[in-house]
């Protein structure tokens, strides 16, 4: 059975992101599932990028392991054991389906920047042209900071409000978000969500696994997040099940979809809102605050009421009301030390301060965003 939600999101989405969780990929047999759902929506005319974790728990099949170690070198030299098994796999199923595959590690520097981040999009584009399937993970071998903080549900819902995917798709071992009963135990699943409320961050838990993977309900929720804000879907379901891809193409009524928010994000605010790098932080009094989270406004010089760390224009700062909250961001017109010389300045001011050509703006309302 499918209702007009599911059926909307299937719709709709030309192109769609795949993540498959560590706890999915424990065989060949697991791994030719995925492949096979995967050509399922290729063959249906979709372009499908897959976010592949994997790599860590590969490695500690090859090595005989059975507890994830604490140790990051030692995660680390697991990633790197496991990635080429791992790949091995994907690429003898995939030409089962006749077509090709190739892999792309990531770090967050490669989304933060700008330019890296163009980048990436335009290999994914060139894939994709090829009838390549992009087989994607972070670079845990290299890359501390992806193992310290990052996890694939992340990067899935990242690449989702990078590419612009109409649907990011979330394989997991739970059958999607539960109610909770009243006794703290999982009730009912959750079959649409509408909203990203306190309600619903309340409800993860109990899925983490840290013997053998990263991740749980609340990095899924975070993933959600992300890609319902760039006006696209997400989708929680049971990777177990032989035929899930296939369910959801049929658009029946399994796992949790949570459907997008009304706004759809610019490509240019996708990448301010999820991928740049604050540099700093500006303080605002309580009517530039209104000006610019309910008006739409950008930010003058005479709003500003305090400037923290240190930036050059072009860089991205955060923008925080009375009570110090950042509820923005944006592209910066000035350097910390002439922020801070205007800030609380009218036009004029800043003119004879600085000279004819000073921007009026500290931040364009072209270059800034809401993030709450």
């Amino acid at each position: 059975m499918c209702d007009n939600n599911r059926q909307a999101a299937i719709e709709s989405s030309r192109q769609v992101i795949v993540k498959a969780g560590t706890r999915l990929l424990i065989d060949r047999k697991s791994i030719a599932n995925i492949v096979s759902g995967v050509a399922a929506l290729r063959k249906s005319g979709r372009q499908v990028l897959l976010v592949s974790s994997g790599a860590v728990g590969m490695g500690m099949e090859v090595l005989g392991l059975d507890k994830r170690p604490k140790q990051l070198s030692r995660r680390q030299a697991l990633a790197a054991v496991g990635q080429s098994a791992l790949m091995e796999i994907y690429s003898e199923e995939c030409k089962r389906h006749g077509f090709a595959c190739a892999q792309l590690l990531l770090t967050a520097g490669d989304l933060r920047k700008r330019s890296r981040y163009l980048n990436v999009m335009n290999c994914v584009n060139a894939l994709w042209a090829e009838n390549v399937l992009p087989i994607v993970n972070e670079n845990d071998p290299v890359s501390v900071d992806e193992l310290k903080f990052g996890d694939n549900d992340t990067l899935a819902g990242l690449l989702g409000s990078l590419t612009g995917a109409g649907l990011t798709i979330l394989l997991t071992t739970v059958d999607g978000l539960r109610d909770r009963n009243s006794d703290g135990t999982l009730g009912e699943r959750i079959p649409v969500v509408s909203k990203l409320s306190d309600a619903v961050y309340k409800l993860a838990g109990g899925t983490d696994d840290a013997n053998f993977s990263i991740g749980g309900m609340e990095s899924k929720l975070r993933a959600a997040n992300i890609v319902t804000s760039a006006g696209e879907y997400l989708w929680i379901a049971d990777g177990r099940e032989e035929n899930v891809l296939q369910q959801i193409l049929n658009a029946e009524d399994i796992g949790t979809l949570f459907l997008p928010s009304s706004n759809r994000l610019s490509g240019h605010k996708r990448w301010l809102t999820f991928f740049s790098r604050v540099s700093g932080k500006i303080t605002v009094d309580a009517g530039a605050a209104k000006a610019i989270e309910k008006n739409g406004k950008s930010l003058l010089p005479s709003g500003v009421t305090g400037v923290e760390g240190e930036f050059k224009r072009g860089d991205t700062v955060e923008i925080a009301g009375p009570d110090g909250k950042p509820f923005a961001r944006g592209l910066i017109n000035y350097s910390s030390a002439d922020a801070a010389k205007i800030a609380g300045m009218q036009s004029a001011d800043v003119t004879n301060l600085l000279g004819n050509s000073a921007e009026s703006e500290l931040i364009h309302r072209d270059h800034l965003t809401i993030t709450r």
